[in-house]
């Protein structure tokens, strides 16, 4: 079964790969654009139907006529972001993300409001993301939608696979389907615009959309009588919406080490592709979307509508469609690629448990992937899969993430007071500050629709972490040794709990011999009738250690055996008490299920017990068969053995005779 299990563990994940490998995991330009922007470059397929569905809900077909300059905005603060984060790939080479900046520079709670921010977008954008692309998918086939959960959770799981297979090879694996989609959408885009342009115009689509007979007149589409204010918040709800196009925008600057060298450069390259691509692609739909008055429904995105009035129902409207799917499937995988990383950073912080900053045979953080993958099958299923559902959860923990680090950019400029150290800190100075105010717009615009949940559980991660981080140094000032005081030894017994005299009993009282001179072999009695049978066996086998018997009138077989050791350290205080434990392990798997699991019930039970020491001597059935072919097969191996002697093989010990 091990090397079933191994090879088939080789062939879905690939075989393990060295340390000294490391170098090559790092990703090239066009590769890092595929792992690293396609969270952002894909939220062009959802963040104009998020600002018409706001407005809309309210003032109908009108609501067209604000979505190119509310995305012209976003486009202009996706700009100053991501000249920010620019600078930040520079000044901090080991990867500036917005956890480590402000951390350093703000102190250790802003680093973990960070911290906890970026965890929540994270798993955000995978639930996000991958209800986005099925989404695209039931827009193209409808008979889909019941199955919408099942096919997130399968896209999850094929997702987390992908990326437990390494860096390099998941890179490889979704450049395709980024790359595809770009594509189509410069396609869609430039077949649109060389019609307007021309004037080979397709009639207006007409909308499906659902209107409000109190707030939109009948005739042209235009408002009825609406308060400024009432306007003004509408605007804001549809901004801090559409805002959900910036998400996964600081995710070249917290990887920078995962590019190939020079990396600062390359990173910032990577950068300047992905902000230029997400401009035009976002305004690019905004526009064609007012152009034709496109309004989004339940059942049907913008681009979909887009696609099929651009290219009609053939072949590239599908293509389209599909290869929308992938990218927003894909897209979850930046969160895959960061999300592990800097669980990895937090836990060398002592913030998060230990086991998530180990890389795992592929070199990938293979802990924090499947950490992250369990937690995204369960946002899905609570919300059903439904997009409209999860965006307004989405976007407010990164704004909150590119204020500090903005904010944490501007302490570094002051301290360091490099050459151009001025402009460059009024710059993230006037990034802070508009990330900022769009982090209070989020919260109070989407607080009533979902957005209270984050500003919960933000602060119950950053308890958590905290918690985590007063454990772990907790622990070490506890299991601190200075040297300097002397090391006493302990007057030593060892226990070997036996049910009978057989070789998996042998063999743990052959170890048990080698390391203490007073050995006590204890057996629980169950039944009088085996007791007297099992003193008579033990008298005739005369091996010099004595047999304690121990009634279980409940048959009970671990408290009796506790009582005992607790009994015997009571006597003799500071006594150190091993129990060896002899363990039979069955030559198949399927054979575990037969057998029962005393050694483990015995060393859970003596888990939190002082100076008791638990050890199994594992007895493997056939090995000793296959040693005495050893034995027959090379006399000269072994000299003149005798009955009493024993030979430590792999996996036990095994007595001779």
């Amino acid at each position: 079964m091990p090397s079933t299990y191994r090879r088939l563990k080789h062939v879905v994940f690939g075989r393990p790969l060295p340390s000294e490998r490391l170098e090559d995991e790092r990703l090239t330009k066009k590769t890092a654009l595929a792992v690293l922007s396609s969270d952002a470059i894909s939220s062009v397929a959802y963040a104009t139907d998020q600002i018409l569905f706001v407005l809309g809900g309210a003032i109908g077909l009108a609501a067209v006529n604000y979505v190119l300059p509310i995305s012209a905005v976003i486009v202009g603060l996706l700009v100053l972001v991501g000249l920010s984060y620019r600078q930040t790939v520079f000044a901090y080479p080991n990867g500036g993300g917005s956890y480590t900046v402000a951390k350093e520079n703000l102190g250790d709670m802003p680093g973990l409001v960070a911290a906890a921010a970026l965890l929540t977008d994270y798993i955000l954008t995978v639930a996000v993301s991958i209800s986005g692309g099925v989404a695209a998918m039931t827009s193209a086939y409808p008979a889909l939608v019941p199955h919408t959960v099942a096919i997130c959770s399968l896209s999850i799981f094929l997702l987390a696979t992908v990326n437990l297979r390494g860096v390099r090879e998941s890179g490889a694996a979704f450049s395709v389907p980024t790359y595809a989609f770009i594509v189509m959408m410069l396609v869609l885009l430039a077949t649109g615009a060389y019609r307007y342009w021309s004037g080979h115009e397709l009639p207006t689509i007409t909308s499906a959309f659902k209107v409000d007979p109190v707030s939109v007149r009948q005739h042209g589409g235009g408002l009825s009588p609406v308060s400024g204010f009432a306007l003004m918040y509408l605007l804001m709800r549809g901004f801090a919406e559409g805002c959900a196009a910036m998400t996964g925008t600081e995710a070249i600057s917290n990887g920078v080490m995962a590019f190939k060298s020079p990396a600062q450069k390359n990173a910032a390259i990577t950068l300047g592709w992905m902000v230029a691509i997400l401009a035009l692609f976002f305004l690019g739909v905004s526009f064609l979307a007012q152009h034709y008055r496109v309004m989004p429904t339940t059942s049907e995105t913008v681009l979909s509508i887009l696609g099929h009035h651009v290219f009609g129902g053939g072949p590239l409207y599908y293509a389209l469609q599909y290869t929308t799917f992938a990218v927003l499937v894909l897209a979850a995988n930046t969160a895959f690629a960061d999300f592990p990383r800097l669980a990895g950073i937090l836990a060398n912080d002592k913030y998060m448990p230990r086991q998530l900053a180990a890389r795992g045979d592929r070199l990938a953080f293979s802990n924090g992937i499947v950490t992250l993958a369990g937690v995204a099958f369960l946002l899905v299923w609570l919300f059903h899969g439904d997009t409209n559902s999860l965006v307004p959860l989405y976007a407010i923990g990164v704004f909150v993430c590119f204020t500090l680090s903005q904010a944490g950019m501007v302490v570094h400029w002051r301290a360091t007071r490099e050459p151009g150290w001025l402009w460059k800190a009024w710059l993230n100075g006037i990034g802070a500050v508009a990330t900022g105010l769009v982090s209070i717009i989020q919260l109070v615009t989407k607080f009533t629709t979902g957005g209270w949940i984050i500003a919960v559980i933000i602060p119950v991660i950053i308890l958590m972490l905290r918690k985590i981080h007063k454990h772990y140094t907790e622990f070490a000032e506890e299991i601190r040794f200075s040297g300097q005081s002397p090391i006493n030894p302990l007057h030593h017994t060892v226990i070997v709990p036996v049910n009978g005299i057989t070789k998996a009993t042998s063999g743990a009282l052959v170890y048990a011999t080698t390391i203490s001179d007073e050995v006590i072999a204890v057996y629980i009695e169950v039944d009088k009738r085996d007791t007297v049978r099992m003193q008579e066996e033990w008298e005739a086998w005369d091996i010099g250690v004595p047999l304690e018997v121990v009634p279980s009138p409940y048959r009970s077989i671990l408290k009796p055996l506790v009582e005992f050791v607790e009994n015997l350290r009571m006597v003799t205080p500071g006594e150190l008490v091993t129990i060896v434990v002899p363990e039979i392990v069955p030559k198949h798997w399927w054979e575990h299920l037969l057998h029962n699991k005393t050694a483990l019930y015995i060393r859970t039970a003596f888990l939190f017990k002082p100076n008791v020491v638990v050890t199994a001597v594992p007895y493997l059935v056939g090995h000793a068969y296959r040693l005495r072919e050893w034995m027959d097969h090379d006399p000269d191996l072994y000299d003149d053995p005798d009955e009493n002697e024993t030979t430590t093989v792999e996996g036990g010990i095994v007595p001779h005779g």
